[in-house]
Formats: structure tokens, sequence, C-alpha cells
């Protein structure tokens, strides 16, 4: 019960009161069951006889009290009950996003260098797919909803997709020649590409804080490449594309963003629409590039395709990756976006970490301590941010 509360509480019960004490030491108003009547306190013989007239006198207003009190405190127990989160909807939400995010990364990784697939296209296609089929069943038994599109909204949508498909297939090839704790560090470069374009493109100017925390990131990476027993000029070259698609696509988004609320009929575009948006698109841009590159004729021979566990890890990667999406909205509706980006850069470090044990990377201590290091400039980015 609030302090404002009690307060007026106690002033309803002073008020009371000095409505039938005596003014002046004279007469009473008392009221009774019987009628009113008025009595001086001198007459009253007996000590007995006035506690019995004092206890009448102030028992409604003790009446008046607690009925008060009490309806006031339920109201004030039912708003705090309403207005109070559940405390296990962050931590479950935020554990949700993190393992979904986590096993994604390491499944893909398995499909890609474990059982040696070199179809990463044909991979991104079979994901998108699958992700695209879920949502529209999802849409159709009203589980979700989702933006009717048109061909105005198709169009203005068309170059944020083609950076899509060229992010994902990109970074299907790195994460084959990179190991993921280094790959985690080198993704830390999109953040300064998307600052530099910030500032060119939306004139968006940053503390000091972050480019001193961009600055740490510039030295992990490079120290990581150096350090890196498994170095892969192929693999480094294809991250450095992913980083400059996925900042295109981060800033490029920015832009089409309003434009394409303007074309829907609500007049905006929830995440579950844009996921139908970029997967839908993303199928006939794959097929091109999947004859382009002759990925069909690797695919129809290749013998992992015979194996129940590479389909069984290829589609729970795309089934995680869908999940990233309806998880992430799901904690950052149980939190806010300041807790949502520093669990996302924490999120870093068991990903790194579980990527160094399970595919028995070479190490080096020089080069453990450059992904420590850029894992720190990582979560110290995410709290400059923050200020």
């Amino acid at each position: 019960m609030s302090s404002e509360i009690k307060l007026d509480i106690g002033n309803n019960y002073d008020h009371y009161e000095s409505e039938v004490s005596p003014l002046d030491g004279n007469d009473t108003m008392a009221a009774g069951n019987n009628g009113i009547y008025n009595k001086s306190i001198s007459d009253i013989a007996s000590p007995r006889e006035r506690r019995s007239l004092g206890d009448r006198l102030l028992r409604p207003n003790r009446t008046v009290q607690n009925s008060i009190g009490n309806r006031v405190f339920q109201e004030e127990e039912e708003r705090e009950h309403k207005n109070v989160k559940k405390p296990a909807g962050p931590l479950v939400s935020g554990a949700a996003y993190c393992f979904s995010s986590c096993s994604m990364i390491l499944l893909n990784k398995v499909v890609l260098s474990t059982y040696n697939f070199n179809a990463g296209i044909s991979l991104m296609f079979y994901q998108n797919l699958i992700s695209t089929v879920i949502v529209v069943v999802l849409s159709i038994c009203g589980f979700v909803s989702v933006e009717k599109f048109s061909w105005k909204l198709v169009r203005v949508w068309l170059p944020v997709n083609t950076i899509f498909v060229g992010m994902l297939v990109s970074g299907m090839y790195s994460l084959k020649y990179i190991n993921v704790a280094m790959l985690t560090i080198l993704k830390n470069v999109t953040n300064i590409i998307t600052a530099v374009g910030d500032y060119y493109l939306f004139r968006r100017h940053q503390n000091q804080k972050v480019w001193t925390a961009m600055f740490l990131m510039i030295i992990s990476a490079v120290t990581g490449g150096v350090t890196d027993l498994s170095f892969d000029a192929t693999g480094y070259a294809w991250q450095l594309i992913n980083c400059v698609l996925t900042a295109s696509y981060s800033l490029t988004l920015r832009m089409v963003m309003e434009k394409a609320k303007q074309l829907t009929k609500s007049g905006s575009l929830n995440e579950v629409s844009m996921v139908l948006l970029n997967n839908s698109l993303s199928l006939p841009f794959g097929l091109i590039l999947i004859l382009m590159f002759d990925e069909w004729s690797y695919v129809r021979n290749a013998n992992v395709i015979t194996m129940p566990m590479f389909w069984a890890a290829a589609t729970l990667s795309g089934l995680l990756g869908l999940a990233i999406s309806f998880t992430s909205m799901w904690f950052l509706g149980q939190t806010s976006p300041t807790t949502y980006s520093l669990v996302g850069s924490l999120n870093k470090i068991p990903i790194s970490l579980a990527g160094l044990l399970l595919f028995n990377v070479p190490l080096s201590v020089p080069n453990l301590f450059s992904i420590l290091f850029g894992l720190f400039a990582g979560v110290f980015f995410a709290r400059a941010k923050m200020s």
C-alpha cells in the first residue's frame, strides 16, 4: 500500500475525531441505534458508561477505516500483480534465444566441415525453404500474423533481399573454412563497417567509448588472424565479404524499411513478415546461383546426402535458424533492447568455447589470448553503445 493511501486514511480518521470531540468542553454528538441524542460528558455517571459511549462514537469511523483500507489494499495488490512480470519470463526467453543461436552455428559447422559438404548455396536454399514452409503453415493456422505482399513491396525489397542472399552464402563458406571462435571475433568487423556507414549515410556520431571498443576489435581481429594456426586465406576472404554484406544489409534495411511499411495494408512490417519476405524471395535467387555454380551436379553425386544424420543436422539447423527469429522477438518483448544487445554479445563467449572444444581446433596461447581479447572487446562495445 502506498504512503499516499495511508495518508488519506489517516486524514479521514483525524477529521472524524475533530467532529466528535468537544471544541469548547460542552456537548458531544453521539449516534446510536435508537436515534441521535445529546448528552453531556459530565452527566455520564460511571467510567464504564463513558467507555461505552466512546466505543459507540468511534465504531462507525473504525468500520469505515477498515473498509477503505481493505478495499484499497486489494486494489493495490491486484494492480501490482498485473504490472509485475514473472521472473521466469526473461530468463526462459533469454535462454531459448542463446540456445537456438549457439546451436544453429555449431550445427552448420558440423554440416559444412564434419560432413565436408561443399554446397553452401544448396544448404542455404534448403534451410530457407524450411523456414518459408513453416511460416506459411503457422500463418494459415492463425498462430502468426503476416502482411499481404504486393509487387510494389517486392520491388522495393529486392535490393535488401539480394544483399541478404549474399550475406547468407558468404557466411556459409566462411564457416566452412574458419573455426567458430575466430569467426565470432572476425564478425566484430561488421560493427566497425556499420558505424562508418552510419556516419556517412545518416550522420550519426558515436561516442568515444564506442570508437575505443572498435579499435580494440581491430586489434583482436588482426592478432587473431596472425596467430591462427588453422589460418585459411579463402575463409578469411569470405568472412571479410560477409562483414561488408552484413553491414550493408543493416544499413540498406534502415533506408528501405519506412518505404516498405507504406506499401503494406497495416502500415507496418513485423519480424515474421520480414522473415517470410526474405526467405521466400531468396529461393529463386538460390536456384539461379545453384545452376550458375553447378552445385546441383555436386549435390546429386555427393555421398553425404545418403546419410540420415546429415539430413537431420541440416534440417535441425534450418529449424533453429527460424527459432532465432521467434526467440529473439520473445526475448525482446520480455526485456529491454539494452539487455537484449548485451546478452547477444555475451552469447559469443559460449559459442566460441564450444567451437574450440567440439571441433578440436589447434590452438596456441597467443591465439587464445586474441580470442578472449576479442570477446572482451565485443562486450565492451555493447556496453559503450548503451552509454
